[in-house]
This record gives C-alpha cells, structure tokens and sequence, in this order.
C-alpha cells in the first residue's frame, strides 16, 4: 500500500517550493503598481501564465491557472486514490468552468464593438476556460451541453447531482454544496475543512443574500451541518446549531454581514492543517492533501496580494490575516 505512494509524496513535498510564501506576498502586496507585481510574479513559479499588461481579473486567474496546473502534474504521480483525492480538492475549477459555461449559454452573443480583443483566440469578454484534464469530473459532458436546463440535466446525470433549478444562483450554490459533501467524503482529513467551508457558503446565501437554498441542496447540507442548523430561521439559531466541525469557523462572528471574516480565518486553518499533514513522515494520502492545501493557500493569498498592488496600497491597507502566513 504504502510503496505505491512513494512517487506521489515525494512529489508533494518538492511542489512545497512552489509557494510564493509569506515574503513574496509582502512583496507582490507591497508593488506600487500591479506590472511591478507582474514583474515580480515573472521570476516565480506564477511565472507561467503571468502576462504584461494583464488587469487584476487576469493576473488573479492566472494565478489560479498556475495553481491548477501543480495540481494536475501531483495528481499524475498518485496511485488511484490520491488522484481521486486531488480531484475532489480541486472541484471549484470545474464549478467556474460550469458557471462560465451558463453564462455563455444565458448572454446573448456580442457584437464585434463589445469585445476587446487581447490575445489570439482569447478575448477579455469571455476568459479562458481551466484545463481539468484529469482533474475532469464531468467537465467533458457539460462542455456539451446548449441550454441551461440541457446543463442542469447533465448536471443531476453525474457525481454533482441536481442543484435544484437551472439559474446561475441555483447551479453555483448547488456544485458547492454537492463538492462538500463529496470532499468530506473523498478525503476523511479535509472534512473539517469540508463543514465549515459549507457554514460559510450557507450563512451568506441564506442570513446575507437572503436567497432561500434549493431543497435538494438544503438537504445534502443538512448532512454535513445538521437539519437544525440548516432549518434555523435566524443567524444566531443557525451558528449556535452547527456541529464542532463548522462551529469554530463563525466564532465571534456574531453578524451575518460580518461573515466575510470567516474567509480569511479558513484559509488560515487549512494553511495550518496543511502544513501538519505535509510533515508527516508516513507515505499516503495525507501529505498529498497537505500540499494540495499549502499550494491553494498560497496562491489565495498571492490573488489578494495582487488586488492590493492594483490598487497601489501597499501592505498596510491590507488585512494582516490575508498575507501573513500562519507559523
């Protein structure tokens, strides 16, 4: 058992030095413009899909297109069960393909004045799609489909299950619920990680937005949050039902509109989490998640780092939990 992930961990662990780290942030967040962030991303492991005179929208997507391509090339190197572990780790890309993909299907199409062209084939309206590879979870089959409701049928036929009607609210809310549960379910050690991210995913759809949760989806959240935090009729109800798992993510939070940080407070965790999971000396699933974990931390952090750097603040204008690293 163990000699089949030999490869797969050693793998995770050189992918450690593919981080930013809490340095490189402070410097991308401490740019005085975002092409001198650009710049500095250039000679990094973001270097890849980094452009010259990218906006922040594309510099950010970038980042994540880096980050998604570590995680194919780790999931290459695992046995059959790590692969399976990275791809349920890696679901939100295949949920913004989706998402892209309804839009594309609800819009109509634009005349030639309103697209800004930037490269060959590409066009700021509409940016380019993540390549899953064998990261796909039905990608392949959604990519196919013509009309929302053609989209939500494809949807309730695969792993993701119906999201309960076919509008983008419903789509989005329902893939992120549905890729909870599986998570909690493919990775045993993530699953804390699984409950409070779906608190937080809930708290603003249902106490923020106001926007009542599909039944299809309220149920598969009840699973991981409990029928009585998922029936609360109020914010407090709701974070004083929640089970241990997800209970620790609102501590303090006693508002709904201050739900927003909780995001910073989760990533800390799983950066925390992560870096335990890395250092344990066993061969197995767990030092692969804990890498999954750090790479996706730092390349959250690095996405704000940008943000800031467009806005030409520097670090002082900037949360300190968003670029400062946990030790």
């Amino acid at each position: 058992m163990e000699a089949g992930w030999v490869a797969g961990v050693t793998r995770a662990r050189a992918l450690r030095t593919r981080c930013l780290g809490a340095d490189g942030v402070r410097n991308v967040a401490g740019s005085p413009t975002l092409d001198d962030a650009l710049r500095y991303l250039a000679a990094t492991a973001y270097r890849h899909d980094v452009t010259p005179g990218a906006t922040p929208a594309e510099a950010q997507r970038a980042v994540s297109a880096t980050l998604l391509w570590h995680l194919r090339v780790l999931a290459g190197w695992q046995p059959a069960t790590g692969t399976d572990a990275i791809r349920a780790l890696a679901a939100g890309f295949e949920i913004s393909n989706t998402e892209h993909q309804l839009r594309s299907l609800s819009a109509e199409t634009p005349s030639p004045a309103q697209v800004e062209p930037r490269h060959a084939g590409t066009e700021r309206l509409h940016p380019p799609l993540y390549r899953l590879g064998a990261l796909t979870i039905a990608w392949t089959r959604l990519a196919r489909t013509r009309t929302p409701s053609e989209l939500r049928s494809a949807l309730a036929a695969s792993v993701w299950g119906d999201p309960g009607g076919d509008s983008p609210a419903a789509v989005a809310t329902g893939m992120r619920v549905s890729a909870a549960l599986r998570l909690a379910t493919v990775v045993p050690d993530a699953a804390g990680w699984a409950a409070a991210r779906l608190a937080l995913l809930f708290g603003r759809e249902v106490f923020v937005v106001g926007r009542r949760m599909p039944d299809v989806s309220a149920r598969r959240a009840a699973r991981l949050l409990g029928p009585r935090a998922v029936r609360a009729g109020s914010y407090a109800d709701f974070r004083q039902a929640l089970p241990a798992s997800a209970q620790w993510l609102l501590k303090d939070i006693d508002e709904a509109a201050d739900l927003w940080r909780a995001e910073a407070r989760w990533w800390d965790a799983v950066e925390r989490d992560g870096r335990e999971l890395l250092r344990r000396s066993r061969f197995g699933p767990q030092p692969v998640v804990g890498a999954v974990a750090l790479l996706s931390a730092d390349a959250w952090r690095t996405r704000g780092a940008l943000e800031l750097a467009a806005r030409g603040g520097g670090p002082g204008d900037w949360p300190a939990e968003v670029l400062d690293a946990p030790g």
